[in-house]
């Protein structure tokens, strides 16, 4: 019997430093206030951690999502944006990154995108 754990034969676990965010979707729903947010990563050795933080056009922090120790390469999650008075775009900086109670948090990537809030769907 052939078992196959991944995808792509040739891409096994990475380490650490290798673990990167191949594609973050982003799909508005039509309330203008929910965000689905999926994550598809290469596979890793060590469980990896994810912070998601949504910022409005005014600076300010609209909404955020923290990933402790994913055990999938592949989810999504939902992110509620909660600023008082929304604005039409966002910026969408998701990190990866590992960290420990012993030791300091080490960024291993960091990917941005815009999201426009006033189109619903896939983005």
């Amino acid at each position: 019997m052939d078992i196959k754990f991944f995808d792509d034969p040739f891409e096994g676990p990475k380490p650490r430093e290798e673990v990167k965010i191949k594609q973050l979707g982003l799909y508005m729903h039509e309330d203008s206030r929910r965000v689905a947010v999926g994550f598809d990563l290469t596979p890793f050795l060590e469980r990896p951690s994810i912070q998601v933080t949504f910022t409005n056009e005014s600076g300010e922090e609209a909404g955020s999502l923290h990933v402790i120790e994913t055990l999938q390469t592949n989810f999504s999650l939902t992110v509620h944006l909660r600023d008082k008075e929304p604005t039409e775009m966002y910026e969408v900086t998701a990190v990866v990154y590992y960290a420990t109670p012993e030791t300091e948090r080490v960024d291993v990537h960091t990917l941005t995108r815009t999201l426009n809030r006033t189109t619903p769907g896939e983005q």
